[in-house]
């Protein structure tokens, strides 16, 4: 089996509230006739444009992915555990809900059976950039349907203003929406179940508005304490590498590099790792062979490729993503390379 760091082609995916220019992300994507809302790249419609999966689809490859590519953690799944995508937003999204997996088990069998956990950095933000995530602690089953109807669902949700690289968690069965002027990169359970409850009476071109699920948003939205919201990164220098840990929880553990010389790096043979470049240019080397990287790309690294290299032109950011099995044990490697405690415990989420 050939062990090579594999890059994933992007589908993009229409949205009424998308952009009709994805410029300079993906300049090919501009003067657009319909607004684009999604970049997906882990999406089972994507393809690998390198490696020995090359030309077919990752929906197609992973059933026949040997753990020395997927890694131990993950075999039997039908398909890759985490959904990456880049977001484009002109207009607010919908007020919605995503379910968890055990909702999901139970109701939307047909659809995978799989909740949503997300988690959102931002590339970009308008100066007046928000999101609105969780509800207020006041807020009820009763009240909220009755918000739902009156059409004033939003206000009962806690807005959070967004800046480039700060970022966000958001547990399934947390409300929210995503306003206008963001560029975000999600992270999420490859799930596509979304509950809306509010649309802002929008139709598409032909006028029909988007289905609503509000029965089913209310029999999942979690009431009282919320566990989602704005993420307190920690910040490590690796002498020449900063890292930057954003979250990890039983679906994704996620954080972002940034460096302006070589740094070297090794995979588990437990779990692949995504690499989702942001900005820069360089190679990653393996053996004595060599790929290029750029922005807006994504890479999977197979789980027993072992030692590589990540060689940058220019100061270069990216994202690296993975499944991280035992979280107790996550934490304690976190831990022993200097992550304070503190620290740990708001980014950990069993």
């Amino acid at each position: 089996m050939i062990l090579c760091p594999a890059r994933l082609e992007p589908i993009f995916s229409p949205r009424p509230w998308g952009s009709l220019s994805l410029a300079p992300f993906f300049p090919e994507k501009s003067n657009l006739a319909e607004p684009l809302g999604e970049a997906w790249m882990t999406g089972s419609e994507c393809r690998f444009a390198n490696g020995p999966f090359r030309g077919k689809s990752l929906g197609d490859s992973w059933p026949g992915m040997p753990p020395e590519w997927t890694g131990t953690l993950v075999r039997g799944d039908e398909r890759i555990p985490i959904l990456v995508k880049f977001i484009f937003t002109e207009q607010k999204l919908s007020v919605q809900v995503h379910p968890d997996d055990e909702y999901a088990t139970e109701h939307e069998r047909a659809a995978g059976g799989r909740g949503k956990t997300e988690m959102w950095y931002v590339i970009r933000a308008q100066p007046d950039a928000e999101v609105m995530v969780g509800l207020r602690t006041s807020a009820t089953k009763e009240n909220f349907q009755r918000a739902i109807h009156d059409g004033t669902a939003e206000d009962w949700l806690e807005r959070v203003p967004l800046r480039a690289d700060e970022a966000m968690f958001v547990p399934a069965g947390t409300a929210h929406t995503i306003g206008a002027g963001l560029v975000l990169c999600e992270i999420q359970e490859h799930s596509d179940l979304t509950y809306r409850v509010y649309d802002y009476n929008r139709r598409d071109a032909t006028g029909k508005s988007r289905e609503l699920h509000v029965e089913k948003a209310l029999d999942v939205i979690r009431f009282g304490e919320q566990t989602g919201g704005k993420i307190t990164p920690a910040r490590m220098d690796r002498g020449g590498r900063v890292e930057t840990y954003f979250a990890a929880c039983r679906y994704f553990a996620s954080m972002k590099w940034e460096f302006s010389k070589p740094v070297a790096a090794t995979t588990s043979h437990e779990h692949f790792d995504l690499l989702i470049f942001l900005d820069g240019r360089g190679c990653i080397r393996w053996g004595s062979e060599r790929v290029d990287f750029a922005p807006m790309q994504v890479w999977m690294l197979p789980a027993a490729l072992g030692a590589f290299e990540l060689a940058p032109d220019s100061p270069t950011a990216l994202l690296r993503t993975f499944v991280p099995g035992d979280l107790d044990e996550f934490a304690r490697q976190l831990s022993d390379q200097g992550v304070p405690q503190a620290a740990l415990r708001a980014l950990v989420h069993p």
